[in-house]
């Protein structure tokens, strides 16, 4: 079938264990339910707390958000086949989805450089912390995250719509993502992937340099800090930015590295780096800042109380 207009998808689940698809949906929702509870039960706190309307909070509120739009782009179609058994998908609605993941994946990465700067800033610079993250300065950031990681993404969907699709239809995750979508065109596709990669590294592999040179940078500070336990309280002001920026890249680099050497791996390892990479963030990121920010776990114990 030559004409992308009427072509559908067909999303894969875990191999050899369709026998068991119904006890996988228990977990899948769970995950879902925690991701959408945790984030907003953020987003809640921080709004209703007025002793936290400071920089690091609203960058912590960017965060949730994207991990909210990150969670609703991916598991309702694994659920629909873990649940359901539905596997097809319209590819207008595919294209949807992998444009929605995708925004959301540059936006966390977005969010997670602006909160290195935060940190960066509030190490380095702490006699001038507000003075630089001023209130309008950090709309701008959140701006420009949300007009960079749309922006980048509105052509692909767009040319991929126009290729046409004669090869098998099975796509080999539980969503649709680009390079899965691109590979089943019978038609040249050097330009979609020259700029698939354009986006990644100009948004992804950016992001992870900036990242890891602003705590070079914040490391050299904290050493060059005379007592030890301000340079513990330092660095533990960083934990919970860093578990975020390991769980966010730490399987994306992983996955990468599988495509590009493990040529032999197994599809079962590039499906379970790919859930790791899009599911856990959202539902662990906020028990992460839960458990290592003070004033986090007391607003939400009184508000539970």
């Amino acid at each position: 079938m030559s004409d992308s207009n009427h072509t559908s998808f067909f999303l894969t689940s875990l191999p050899g264990l369709e026998a068991v698809h119904t006890w996988l949906s228990i977990p899948l929702c769970a995950m879902y339910v925690a991701s959408l509870a945790g984030n907003s039960l953020i987003l809640r706190v921080v709004r209703s707390e007025p002793s936290l309307h400071h920089p690091m909070y609203y960058f912590l509120s960017m965060l949730a958000v994207t991990d909210l739009g990150l969670s609703a782009s991916t598991l309702p179609t694994m659920l629909t086949i873990y649940l359901l058994g539905v596997r097809e998908v319209a590819v207008d609605v595919c294209l949807a989805q992998l444009s929605f993941i995708h925004t959301f994946s540059v936006m966390e990465s977005s969010v997670l450089l602006t909160m290195a700067l935060d940190r960066f800033v509030a190490i380095s610079h702490p006699l001038r912390y507000g003075i630089i993250l001023t209130s309008p300065r950090i709309a701008m950031l959140g701006l420009g995250v949300l007009v960079r990681s749309i922006g980048l993404h509105i052509p692909a969907p767009i040319m991929l719509r126009k290729l046409p699709y004669c090869r098998n239809h099975l796509l080999s995750h539980s969503y649709c993502l680009h390079p899965d979508v691109m590979k089943l065109a019978c038609a040249d596709t050097h330009v979609n992937s020259a700029y698939g990669l354009f986006v990644v590294l100009s948004t992804l592999g950016v992001d992870l340099v900036l990242i890891v040179l602003s705590y070079g940078i914040i490391l050299q500070t904290v050493l060059a800090i005379a007592s030890k336990a301000e340079r513990l309280k330092a660095l533990n002001t960083c934990v919970s930015h860093v578990c975020a920026v390991l769980l966010f890249y730490t399987p994306m680099i992983g996955l990468s590295m599988i495509h590009r050497f493990g040529r032999g791996a197994s599809p079962s390892s590039h499906m379970l780096l790919s859930y790791l990479h899009y599911l856990t963030p959202p539902v662990l990121n906020p028990v992460v800042y839960t458990v290592k920010t003070k004033q986090i776990r007391l607003r939400m114990l009184r508000m539970v109380h």
